[in-house]
Parts: C-alpha cells; structure tokens; sequence
C-alpha cells in the first residue's frame, strides 16, 4: 500500500478522505464532499496545532474543535478514529445507522471528542463564541501571575458557507469582534458550492469583508491543498491578540472526485464507480475499502501522546498552583466536576405575604442575585432586556475586553447567538450560564434550546413577560403559544412559577437539574404570595411539577382547578366562590409539566384523583395539551387567538382572565358542559374577479 514516493503528510491526508468516502457509500447517505476538499486544513490543524488528550476527552485545558459544518461528520469521525479517540473502524463502518456512535451529524453525549452538537447550519459558529468566551473568562477569573495558566487554550471552529449565510454567525461574530476574542480562530472551507448549487446564484458578497467589519482578522488560502500556506495562516491567526480570526481557505468540493467541484459531491454519496475512480486518483485500491496504512495509524497518534505529556505537566502545574491558592483550584475543580459549592443555597429568599406583591420576574431577579454571590462561576446575562429581565444592568460588572474577569454578558439584541453561545459556555464546562430575554422571543432560539436539550446539556434559558400581562406592547410581544412550544422539546423542563417562592424553588431546579436544559418562565405584572403557612409548600411541591396548594374543605374535592404561573391566584379566588356555593374545590399549582410526569402514578392520582373528572384548567396561553390533565369531562380557559394592545387588566377581562367567568366555565363544567367559549375570531373571506 505504501508508495515512498508519497510523503506521510500527504497520505495521511488521503486517507482522512478517502475514510469519509468510503463511510458515507457505505451508508448510501452523508456528504463527501467537504471531506474530499478540507481534509488537508483539518489535517494540518490536528497534527500541528491542536492540543488534545483522546486518552482523556475532556481535560479542560485542551483545545477546543467544533465543527460547524455538521453535515461533513465523516471528516470528524475519520479524524477521531486516527487521531486515537474511541471510535474503532467498525465504528466508522457503522455511519448513519441505528444506535451507532457515528450519527449523520456529530452528537457529543454519544461520540466521545465531539465538543458539541452541531446540525443546523449556524449553529456551531455561535457555540464557537460560547466556548471562546468561557475560556477568556475562566482564564482572567483563574489565571495567576507566577504560575503556569489554568485556562489557556485556543477554540478552533470550521465553517462552511451556508454556516456564513445563516443569521446567527453575523449575530456572533459581531459580538466575537466587540470582545476581541483572540483565541478564537475560524477555517472557512471556502468552495463556492452548497447543496443546491454554485453559491453564486444566492451569495455574492465579499464575507471577509464583511468579518473586517466585525472587526475579526481575516486572510485568505488560495491553495485549500497547501499544507504550508494553511500553516502559516494558522500562526498568524495565533499572533493576533486583539480580535478574533478567520481565514478563507479555497477548495475544492469533492476534490479528487470525479465530481470535484460539483453540487452533486454535497449531499449524497458519489457512487460505487466514481467511489473507485477517486481511490486511483489517491494511489489506494480501488477494490479495497476503510484502508489505512500502518505508518499512517502511527503518524498520526503522535499529535494525541503529545497531547497526553501536555496534560500530564498542566496537572503537575495545577498542583503547585493549588498549594498557593486552594481556594480557587478547589473551585476550579468543583464547577469542571458540574458541582455546586457547600451551601450555595442557604440564602435563597423566602417571602410571606407581608412582603407585598411581587411579580414572579423580581423574584428570579432577587434569586439570581443570591446565586451569583454563592456561585463565582455563574456566567450570563442578558439579550438588551436586563432591565425587563430582572438582571444586572449597571454595567459595572460587565464581561469587557478589559474585564474579562466579570460575568455579566451583554449580549446585546442578538437572542440567536445568545442560545448558542450558552450552549457553547456549557459545553466547555467550568460555568454555569444562563441567558434572558421576553418569552416571545424564545421563538428565536428555539434550535439552540432543542440542541441543548438533545445534546443532554445544562443551561438556564430565562423569560419573562410571559402572557398578555405583557400589556401595552400588543400581540407581537404577547407570547400565546411559547410555552406549548417549549413543553413539546424533549429532554426539557418548563417552570412557570405561580408566585416569588415558587420563583425561588424553580432556580432551585435549575441549578440542581443534571443532563436537561431548564426553561424559566416569569410574569410582568405582580402577583400576590401564596401563604405557605396555609397552603401547600412550594419548597415540597414545585420540586414534583404540580402540588395541591389548596384543598377542599373537609378534604374531598368534587371540583379541580389546575393552573400555572399568574393564573393560580386566579384559581384560589375562583375556589372561594365554588366553595361558598357548596362545591368542595381543589386548587393544583403545576408549574412543570415535565417534572410531574416524572411522578410515580401513586403520587400523580394524588393530586389528581381519576374520580375527580370535574376539572378546569386555567392558563394564558395555548389550550393545547391540558386536556390530558382535565379529562374528557373538564375544560381550559386560555388563550385560542392573538392578545391585543392595552393594559393588562383589561386584557385579562376581555379574554376571559376573570374570576367571574372563571366560576362561570367552572360551573358549566360541573353542569356537564366542559365545552371550551367561543373565541372572537377575524373572518377572512376570499373575494373573487
């Protein structure tokens, strides 16, 4: 198989390929072609640039890849088979197939050196940015003169071009460039095709001009084959210490193919014939398939050893940084272990009535506070709504280029690349992040939530002005169908907290859940505290997803009211009414769904008894998915149309939000007629010629 007139570099680099080819033929699905036409920078980026251990995956000092351009998994599953990662041959033959460790696009619970789930195109641009920003942060929070450094390492992403035509890396990128962070240092395999065709027919901008003004160091590669030109664009990048790079490397889609240079080497696998014809083309046999040399396997495990010493002196660093500072490598430790400091919820308010009315945003605000003194590595902020969010808003602990050491992130109006770089911050581990902004806008983020959530990753996704309470700001603002849409994630969990102790035990939940992101959901407008010395205990009850806040008088409920959010003090004064009328009524406060299906059934028909079916379900938003918890015989006040622009109060009269029709639903329901009101809707009638 050897051919001496070969060098090593370039077979390595034909076999990187050629691996990918023959994973995604196998498969009869994948995308050869970025493979074929940037194996020689990731080759050149992995064998002589990027410090990792695949003996210990996630070392926390090593550098980070992420490849962006998901669609091209083979190259990275080839590149962690050879590189010396737990991903055998018989692993890269099982690509694309069921339960198998090399899924069509990289997942990195299932793949160990995967740093994180990519997919839609975008999306590993921004987690890019999140882990840059974990690193520059960790680093000045750390980092101690005299000592070798704790957090010092680079956050490589490769990019394709519909990655630079998605909105959000315009939306990161900006924000990369306003932190200068410099670490961060972006491939663009640039080829000039996508899926459908030539890039010319949608995409004819200059984007390197576009990344000058985003304030980003940018060349250019004209040989994507140059092993040396790739190097040395890669060290300059590394010299550049007051921006972010990128460099534009020209290539060749399926480079070597038959189909070189076409649209059709994207999406699909080349075909048995031209599958042959590309091997000849390498020198390697064309009968043969998942070749690799022997001095290739041996070439390439050097990059992995050496990355094994590297570790093995930043752990004896660490030692002798230990000793003089044992605080902060304690905390270093505990927060890369996922782990919480002795006590880090003591001071968690606890509110009574007196305290007056809170909206359930204040009481995060107030939470969160607490938070972020008992645990240094909280790390977040918010989309330009800090002020609505109930997040610091001073500036004056403001994550800077100048102060990189502070964890207040603006991340300005920029929700796309918020949710990925949070996934990103968690990720690279050592933080804990959170990220805030209205609750219509969780529309914008939606598919860095479901990564997260797919990814079995931790993040605090927080939104407020969570109903028509928003008010006078009108539909646009008013979310109606955000939280069905959140609760239909898998892997999810929903708060949306009836008032400030219930706030208070949700961030509770979020900072304890492990493997699933946690969606808190918080009002505008105040709402009043439910007395805990009267009422079911939301340190007991939030915990199980849906509790019995107030029972029935003598213990037998005929009635159920089951709510959410603001809509619980609604449920508690609609009760006192059925109750003076002679109807035994139950209010259930169930603020997760999520967490109640968590429930053994003993403690579900708990709460709701099956011989209770007389239920009304009450929430400010959609109707869709409560009847599972009414029964065919109860019903749903909530939302079925857009809100409208007024003050809140008004609103919640004019959509039914009232305890008078809240009684009045109740008791058609009880008169056997759960049917949901009528709802005013626009008629739009088709005119004709």
């Amino acid at each position: 198989m050897s051919n001496p007139q070969v060098s090593i570099d370039e077979l390595s680099v034909n076999t990187i390929r050629l691996l990918s080819v023959d994973m995604v033929q196998k498969a009869n699905s994948g995308h050869p072609g970025l493979p074929l036409g940037a194996a020689p920078m990731a080759y050149v980026l992995w064998s002589r640039f990027l410090r990792f251990n695949p003996q210990d995956p996630k070392w926390p000092n090593r550098d980070r890849f992420v490849l962006s351009a998901g669609h091209g998994s083979a190259l990275l599953y080839s590149l962690l088979h050879l590189y010396g990662y737990d991903l055998s041959l018989d692993d890269l033959k099982q690509f694309r197939q069921l339960d198998s460790k090399t899924p069509g696009h990289p997942e990195s619970h299932i793949t160990a050196g995967v740093e994180v789930t990519t997919g839609p195109l975008g999306q590993g641009f921004a987690n890019g940015l999140g882990m840059a920003m974990a690193e520059a942060h960790l680093g000045a929070l750390y980092n101690k003169e005299g000592h070798a450094p704790v957090q010092d390492h680079y956050t490589y992403v490769l990019v394709s071009d519909g990655d630079l035509m998605e909105g959000i890396a315009s939306e990161a990128a900006s924000l990369a460039g306003h932190l200068q962070l410099s670490k961060m240092i972006y491939l663009y395999d640039d080829n000039k095709i996508s899926l459908d065709g030539p890039t010319s027919f949608a995409y004819t901008e200059n984007p390197m001009q576009r990344f000058d003004a985003y304030y980003w160091h940018t060349q250019h590669v004209q040989d994507g084959n140059s092993l040396d030109e790739i190097e040395n664009a890669i060290r300059v990048a590394q010299s550049v210490k007051d921006r972010p790079s990128i460099i534009a490397v020209r290539t060749i889609i399926g480079f070597g193919s038959p189909l070189a240079g076409s649209s059709k080497s994207h999406g699909s696998a080349l075909g048995p014939d031209n599958v042959k014809a590309t091997k000849k083309f390498y020198g390697f046999d064309p009968e043969q398939s998942f070749q690799v040399p022997a001095e290739v396997y041996e070439h390439l495990r050097q990059p992995g050893l050496k990355g094994a010493e590297l570790q093995k002196q930043w752990e004896k660093d660490f030692a002798a940084y230990a000793k003089e500072f044992k605080a902060d490598a304690e905390m270093f430790k505990l927060s890369f272990d996922g782990k919480l400091p002795a006590g880090w919820d003591k001071d968690l308010p606890v509110y009574t009535p007196a305290d007056g009315e809170l909206a359930t945003r204040q009481a995060s605000g107030k939470a969160l506070d607490v938070l972020k003194k008992s645990v240094p590595f909280m790390f977040g902020g918010s989309a330009d709504l800090a002020t609505s969010n109930e997040m610091d808003k001073s500036g004056d602990d403001s994550f800077q280029p100048l102060h990189l050491e502070r964890r207040n992130v603006w991340f300005g109006v920029r929700e796309h690349a918020m949710g990925a770089a949070m996934n990103g911050i968690a990720h690279h581990g050592g933080l804990r992040t959170y990220g805030g902004t209205f609750l219509t806008f969780s529309d914008y983020m939606r598919a860095a939530i479901r990564l997260t959530a797919l990814s079995e990753s931790t993040a605090t996704f927080v939104f407020t002005h969570d109903s028509i309470g928003l008010g006078e700001d009108g539909p646009t603002h008013q979310p109606i169908e955000q939280v069905l849409a959140l609760r239909s994630i898998p892997n999810i969990v929903v708060l949306r907290p009836a008032d400030a102790n219930e706030s208070t035990e949700a961030w509770r939940i979020a900072m304890t859940t492990p493997k699933s992101p946690v969606v808190l959901v918080f009002s505008r407008q105040k709402l009043p505290i439910l007395d805990q010395t009267k009422l079911g205990s939301a340190r007991e009850g939030v915990p199980r997803g849906a509790y019995i806040l107030s029972e029935a008088q003598g213990g037998q409920p005929e009635f159920i009211f089951v709510a959410t959010g603001s809509e619980v003090a609604l449920a508690m004064e609609a009760q006192k009414v059925l109750e003076k009328d002679g109807t035994p009524t139950r209010v259930v406060s169930m603020p997760s769904w999520e967490l109640f299906e968590h429930q053994d059934k003993a403690y579900r028909e708990t709460v709701l008894p099956p011989s209770v079916r007389k239920r009304l379900a009450i929430e400010a938003g959609s109707p869709i998915g409560w009847h599972k918890y009414t029964t065919d015989e109860g019903g749903v006040v909530a939302m079925n149309r857009f809100g409208a622009s007024a003050p809140a109060e008004l609103l919640f009269e004019k959509f039914g939000f009232t305890v008078a029709n809240v009684v009045k639903r109740a008791k058609a329901v009880l008169a056997g007629h759960p049917e949901e009101e009528k709802v005013e809707k626009k008629q739009v009638v088709a005119k004709g010629n």
